[in-house]
């Protein structure tokens, strides 16, 4: 439903840039994802030491490791997999280190992972109290985006058993809520595009796509970004243009996270006292593509809370689904102000 309502949008905006997206889609064969396609939480379990991983993976090395996973008739399978550490400035203060999770041809075929070389797994940083909301709340961010965007990082909510293997082989089992990332090169292969390595500044990517993505970003309330600089997004080519696709969404004013802080911009710190402070960054465009955007935005305000309602059950504790909810609302009296839109973004809008 929410594809047919995206694609019935774009179309109403007179985007080609959204055309191609749907005509790719197709072609790519989407709906055979498994994986990504079914939005039901998916129940995982895994097993190692944050000891051995921290100290003997990197970028290239990975340590083996099984996954078990619960299939739809609610049996469970096993799979041979890999992993690593990835990563920075959650490797460095979290308690769990993100994952990067590798799988051979020959153990994927046919399974649930079908297709899905490497993925990457978001779990909780900390074992604090707010933890797995922390978690559902960016999750939430990346649902958001596959909504307003027609180029974006797949995902999927996981229940994830974790049992942590320490000194003389003693097990200590944490539950958590996690998501699993599709890789960057399995995003461009959906689209026929290609991940582009070298800077790309973020005037001479697509008008529209680039709007749209400082835009999404200001929805968050995130700023731990850049596109010239590919932080946190990854720039593609695809039809002769330059796209971003955002993700990493923790530091952002929407999820809150005990340990976020404030951008800085070389040695600068942002003229920011909290995260949950919004700032848009985004570059000077012509006006009415900002009016084009804002339009694009409000029509999904139904859908975008709507992803907050189907999450709400997913949250331990309802402050922080109401703080979240009311967080989007706010950036919703924004935009439909004139005066708000005016000084919030139009005049926030970078020249350099």
């Amino acid at each position: 439903m929410r594809s047919a309502i995206r694609f019935l949008l774009i179309i109403l905006a007179l985007s080609p840039l959204g055309l191609f997206a749907q005509e790719d889609a197709v072609s790519a064969g989407l709906e055979g994802d498994v994986l990504f396609n079914e939005e039901t939480v998916l129940p995982i379990t895994l097993q190692y030491s944050i000891k051995e991983l921290r100290r003997n993976t990197n970028d290239s090395i990975y340590i083996p490791s099984v996954m078990k996973f619960q299939v739809a008739d609610g049996s469970v399978k096993e799979l041979d997999i890999e992993l690593r550490v990835r990563g920075n400035y959650r490797l460095k203060n979290c308690y769990y280190p993100p994952l990067k999770i590798k799988i051979k041809k020959s153990n994927y075929k046919g399974t649930l992972f079908d297709t899905h070389k490497r993925l990457k797994l978001v779990t909780p940083c900390l074992t604090e109290r707010d933890k797995n909301d922390n978690v559902i709340k960016e999750y939430i961010a990346y649902k958001i985006y596959e909504l307003v965007s027609p180029f974006y990082f797949k995902s999927r909510l996981v229940d994830l058993e974790f049992n942590e293997v320490r000194g003389n082989n003693k097990i200590k089992a944490h539950t958590m809520k996690a998501f699993l990332i599709e890789d960057d090169k399995h995003v461009a292969k959906r689209y026929k595009g290609k991940i582009y390595k070298r800077r790309v500044h973020p005037m001479q990517q697509n008008a529209l796509a680039s709007v749209r993505h400082a835009m999404f970003q200001y929805l968050i309330g995130n700023t731990d970004f850049s596109q010239y600089d590919m932080h946190n997004v990854k720039v593609m080519f695809h039809e002769k243009e330059f796209l971003p696709i955002p993700y990493d969404f923790d530091m952002a004013g929407l999820v809150n996270c005990s340990y976020a802080v404030v951008s800085q911009i070389g040695k600068e710190k942002l003229p920011l006292s909290s995260v949950t402070q919004r700032l848009y960054r985004g570059f000077e465009r012509n006006p009415a593509l900002f009016e084009q955007l804002r339009k694009e935005y409000l029509s999904f305000q139904p859908q975008i809370m709507g992803i907050l309602s189907e999450t709400k059950d997913q949250f331990q504790h309802e402050n922080e689904y109401n703080t979240a909810r009311d967080y989007i609302i706010d950036f919703f009296k924004v935009l439909s102000d004139e005066k708000k839109f005016q000084k919030q973004i139009l005049n926030k809008a970078r020249t350099e």
